[in-house]
């Protein structure tokens, strides 16, 4: 039986990108079935190869960003390594790079070159700030984006510093607004026959990320109280999305909505008698009052503080609330859930003897699955890739020797 291809097979893709942000918009279409040619620099190529290296295993940050891929080396400062990228580009779709801004312009292969080349062209660039305003050409990172994109508040501590996060959420948020972007305008150049360029940028995807409470806050004019518990709602239709430990120290997560909810929700826990003898049978009254707020997560603190997570999660649970264990990455990594929906999954990788846990695919096509696969070696693809275009094997070594791959 002929295995099913992924949603995006015959979908051609070029990237001059490294890092995070600029590599895994790609790997996502690979891993749909897209061939993705990842352009390097013949000598070391992209500098993350090095990153996070294991004994005895790959690169945990080049493997993440850069499976299912190809490798092709190419020296952009020479003009026959010029000449073979705009061969690649004007038979791809998609073109990516997330150089500083005005590199890829300097070195030959910016947007107006290559919509020379190829005029149904997707040109999908990302930076650090966005392509206007006063530190556009400033390159970026992803603790510079989480910094100025106010994530650092969404997860503080009142009265504690701001302080950026270890997981790369800049870098992760952008790379997938790229995906979005690119597929949308490669919808339009498929209709219309028009490409065109698609801008993303870490601080772009940081402001979008904030969602409906950045607005609240803009609307409020004043920064949301931040904390263990999100209060919202009116005292009519109050809600609450709150954190707590156990008496172990275990946190979880518990939140709802309406009047009624909170009732069956601290029914359920055994709470709802000594709440309402506290003047808090009605969450409602939280909601106006920061005093009333603090006096009821103090005694729901005590409260939660009486039994196991395990216990309280199920409770929640079986009374239809919402409710989760807090875990660590570790924890999530092997979580039920996440190990049923193979959103981690176990990959071979003969050349290192192991079987490893990595990321799965986080969706399910029930026509064109995805598929996983493993990082290339440096100019892993150069003969393949270059004998399509023409090149005989006298032309290709000829390169190789010259160092123009």
């Amino acid at each position: 039986m002929t295995e099913p291809l992924g949603p995006l097979h015959g979908v051609k893709v070029v990237a001059c990108s490294t890092a995070q942000a600029g590599t895994v918009p790609y790997m996502l279409m690979a891993d749909l079935g897209a061939e993705v040619i990842k352009i390097e620099v013949p000598d070391g190529g992209d500098t993350s190869r090095g990153s996070s290296i294991l004994p005895g295993l790959p690169s945990t940050y080049f493997e993440t960003n850069n499976r299912g891929v190809k490798s092709v080396t190419l020296n952009l400062k020479t003009q026959e390594g010029r000449e073979i990228l705009h061969k690649l580009v004007a038979k791809a779709e998609m073109f990516g790079q997330n150089f500083r801004p005005g590199a890829a312009e300097k070195n030959g292969f910016g947007y107006e070159d290559l919509r020379k080349v190829n005029p149904k062209l997707v040109y999908i660039s990302i930076s650090g700030y966005g392509p206007k305003g006063p530190h556009a050409d400033l390159p970026g990172t992803d603790s510079m984006a989480q910094a100025l994109g106010g994530i650092a508040e969404a997860y503080s501590t009142p009265g504690q510093p701001l302080r950026t996060g270890i997981v790369s959420v800049a870098d992760e948020t952008c790379a997938i607004l790229a995906f979005g972007g690119a597929l949308a305008a490669l919808t339009y150049a498929r209709t219309t026959g028009i490409g065109q360029k698609v801008d993303c940028s870490l601080l772009g995807g940081q402001i979008r990320l904030m969602g409906w409470t950045l607005t609240t806050t803009m609307w409020r004019d004043r920064n949301p109280v931040t904390g263990q518990a999100r209060v919202t709602g009116t005292p009519e239709r109050p809600g609450l999305s709150a954190s707590f430990n156990d008496r172990d120290g275990k946190p979880l997560v518990f939140q709802l909505n309406g009047a009624r909810k909170w009732r069956e929700a601290m029914a359920a826990l055994g709470f709802y008698e000594r709440l309402e003898q506290a003047g808090f049978g009605d969450l409602g009254v939280a909601i106006a009052s920061d005093e009333k707020r603090a006096i009821l997560l103090r005694l729901l603190d005590d409260l939660f503080a009486t039994g196991t997570r395990d216990d309280w999660v199920s409770r929640l649970r079986g009374s239809d609330i919402v409710s989760a264990p807090i875990n660590t990455l570790l924890e999530a990594s092997n979580d039920p859930d996440v190990l049923a929906n193979g959103y981690v999954t176990e990959v071979e990788y003969p050349t290192h003897g192991k079987t490893l846990k990595v990321h799965g695919s986080p969706w399910h096509f029930s026509e064109t699955p995805a598929k996983i696969g493993h990082a290339p070696a440096l100019g892993e693809h150069n003969e393949s890739v270059l004998s399509d275009l023409g090149y005989s094997s006298a032309q290709i070594k000829d390169f190789k020797d010259r160092k123009i791959i």
